[in-house]
């Protein structure tokens, strides 16, 4: 009875014959047959690397592609003829497979990142066995070549194909503390484009057939894109983010309504890149801390004393952000910072805008604010009632859709029964209501709950500081879809 061979995915590391590892180079040298792919012009990159390992005797099959980037006439077109030729070359390595012969499949770098080697392993691995041997891979030679390191601590590494559309390129890249963009080639002016708007352009070395005696590095911008071959990639090091300019500065940063899914990429580059950090301290926990950053926290109603000590940093030469929850200009600290810049000559100020907690509530309901709506705030610490009172009334009077904030505190528990009573003056009792709490993103077990009631059933006992309230207009429309309450209000409105 025939035993199968066993099918061996050999990574050989990203050139350099010295790279492939101990393991690699005994199983090259005792593999009964050794595969390896080459474009039609029949120069096996992956064969020169091992080159040094086989032995006489060995069968060696060439897997020619049929294609790389030129066209073709196979009626599936390229999909169609990468997938026949795919097929036929698992079927000529799972003969030898059959027969007990083993098979070493060579691969450059890792056999399991971004190579063809994965294409037989989806094929044969439910006939055969399979040995994963794996490699050093070009990004690891690519941070070796330019002697930087990748990334450090908590930083973020992200490896994105160059091929990739280029507003995803860009997304990605203004979302991360360090890159490698893969696959250049005819890409690469589409890469460069990214690097340079997302204004990493000057971070980014280019590395060329790293470890090879071909090997090139130079600085990313300074690459002519009709010049740069497949084997090559942009590398973006971490670790660039934090150093704090010859002048300070003030960036005042929303933090979206609660998770960090709704923190936007930007929030996240600045928070990354600045040398003090200054919030209420439960914004600031949501901030992290990285190294060489301090932590300035105080208590929520300490606006103007983080206002005084955010233009204090950064006129001694700090990159200062000061956080905000929801969006910073709503009802949080971009004010107050921008009032107090004014005694601070030459300190530069910059906000960052973000979710609102209104947008957060109304996502959870549907469209309640998807015509013209009022912001309005039911706190009279800064404010006195009599001026709220007129605001709702004015609003009410205009049809507008009211997002309320601060509805209720521990100290102020009637402010939301006066609202209700003096709206029910210009709004039908069974105008639709949305209680949001705690509405942030997050886990299921963080305390969220979202309500829809009529105007006139709103229980001011319902009511606290976590909540937010989205009060329809005359327009305004509630219906239960399976079992949940969807609100919208109308883009048109009546004539």
């Amino acid at each position: 009875m025939t035993t199968t061979g066993t099918l061996y995915g050999v990574g050989l590391g990203p050139g350099d014959p010295e790279l492939v590892t101990v393991k690699a180079a005994r199983l090259i040298g005792e593999a009964d047959v050794v595969a390896y792919h080459s474009a039609r012009h029949g120069h096996s990159i992956a064969r020169g690397i091992a080159e040094r390992y086989l032995r006489p005797g060995q069968v060696e099959e060439h897997l020619v592609y049929p294609v790389t980037t030129e066209t073709t006439d196979h009626p599936g077109g390229y999909t169609g003829a990468m997938e026949d030729f795919y097929a036929e070359s698992a079927e000529r390595i799972a003969a030898h497979l059959e027969a007990g012969r083993n098979v070493a499949l060579l691969a450059e770098g890792d056999p399991l990142f971004y190579s063809s080697y994965m294409h037989m392993h989806t094929r044969l691995t439910e006939r055969f066995d399979a040995v994963i041997v794996p490699g050093v891979t070009s990004v690891s030679a690519a941070s070796a070549a330019t002697g930087t390191p990748l990334v450090q601590g908590d930083e973020v590494l992200t490896i994105l194909p160059g091929t990739l559309p280029a507003e995803e390129l860009k997304r990605r890249l203004s979302d991360t503390d360090a890159a490698v963009v893969l696959k250049l080639g005819r890409s690469y002016t589409a890469v460069r484009e990214a690097l340079s708007s997302t204004s990493r352009l000057d971070e980014a070395y280019y590395v060329e057939r790293a470890s090879t005696d071909r090997q090139r590095v130079a600085p990313a911008g300074d690459i002519d894109p009709g010049k740069v071959p497949y084997f090559s990639l942009a590398m973006i090091p971490g670790g660039g983010r934090v150093a704090a300019p010859a002048t300070g500065s003030v960036v005042v940063i929303g933090l979206g309504p609660g998770d960090s899914d709704w923190m936007t990429p930007q929030s996240r580059r600045e928070l990354a890149a600045a040398t003090d950090l200054i919030g209420y301290f439960p914004y600031l926990e949501r901030a992290g801390l990285r190294a060489g950053q301090r932590h300035h926290p105080s208590d929520n109603t300490d606006e103007p004393a983080r206002a005084e000590l955010a233009c204090n940093l950064a006129q001694q030469g700090r990159t200062v952000a000061v956080v905000s929850s929801g969006d910073p200009g709503v009802f949080a600290m971009a004010t107050a910072v921008l009032e107090e810049a004014k005694q601070w000559p030459g300190v530069e100020v910059r906000v960052i805008p973000a979710m609102t907690a209104a947008q957060a509530v109304a996502s959870r309901a549907g469209a309640p604010l998807g015509h013209d709506y009022a912001v309005i705030s039911l706190s009279d610490r800064l404010k006195p009632w009599d001026v709220i009172a007129s605001r709702l009334t004015a609003a009410a009077k205009a049809d507008l859709v009211l997002a309320i904030y601060n509805p209720a505190s521990k100290t102020r528990t009637w402010q939301v029964g006066a609202m209700r009573d003096l709206l029910l003056e210009h709004r039908d009792p069974s105008t639709p209501v949305i209680i949001g709490r705690s509405v942030s993103g997050a886990q299921p077990d963080s305390g969220e709950s979202v309500r829809v009631v009529r105007l006139a059933d709103l229980d001011p006992g319902e009511v606290d500081m976590r909540c937010l309230l989205i009060i329809g207009s005359s327009q305004t429309q509630w219906y239960t879809d399976q079992d949940r309450d969807r609100v919208f209000t109308p883009r048109r409105y009546p004539s």
